[in-house]
C-alpha cells in the first residue's frame, strides 16, 4: 500500500502524525538529562501539553480514522522515546545496571544488552499505550462533535 493511499484512508499525512509524534521528544530529554523534578508544572506540562494538542488537532482536521491517527501517532511516540532513551542512556544512571539473583554474575556488558533490548521494547509499549488511550480520548471527543454538529 503506497503513503498516498494511508494517506487517503486516515485522512492525514502520515509525514503530520510523524510530526506531531515529535512533540513528546522534549519531555523525553528533559527527564533524562534530570533537567524537570518529577512532578513539578512544568513536567506535567511536558507530558499532558503534546496529548492534548494531538486530541485537539486530529478532532479539529475532521481525520477519517481519528482512533488509528492517534494511535499511530502513539506509535511514532514510543519510538522516538525509544531512541531518545538509548542515546541518553548514559546520562541517566550513575552506576551501571545490576541484576540480581541467578543473574548477578552476568557480565555487565551483557546485563547493558538485555537492559538496553527491554527499555527499547518498553518504549515502545509505552508509546502504543498511550496511543491507545489518546486514540480512544479522541474518537470519543469527535463522536461528541459529530454528534453536536449533525444536531444544527
Amino acid at each position: 500500500m503506497s503513503i498516498k493511499k494511508i494517506n487517503d484512508y486516515l485522512g492525514i499525512p502520515v509525514i503530520t502524525l510523524l510530526l506531531l509524534s515529535l512533540l513528546g521528544v522534549p519531555r523525553v530529554i528533559t527527564h533524562d538529562l534530570s533537567m524537570v523534578a518529577e512532578g513539578s508544572l512544568i513536567n506535567s506540562i511536558l507530558v499532558f501539553a503534546p496529548i492534548i494538542i494531538w486530541i485537539v488537532y486530529i478532532v479539529w482536521k475532521g481525520v477519517n480514522k481519528p482512533f488509528l491517527s492517534l494511535l499511530l501517532i502513539g506509535v511514532f511516540y514510543g519510538i522516538f522515546l525509544a531512541i531518545g532513551h538509548q542515546i541518553l542512556w548514559s546520562f541517566s544512571f550513575d552506576a551501571p545496571i545490576q541484576f540480581g539473583g541467578n543473574l548477578s554474575d552476568l557480565p555487565q556488558t551483557t546485563v547493558n544488552v538485555i537492559a538496553r533490548i527491554f527499555a527499547f521494547f518498553s518504549s515502545l509499549i509505552t508509546g502504543t499505550v498511550v496511543g491507545v488511550f489518546t486514540g480512544l480520548v479522541g474518537s470519543i471527543v469527535n463522536f461528541i462533535k459529530e454528534s453536536i454538529v449533525s444536531n444544527k
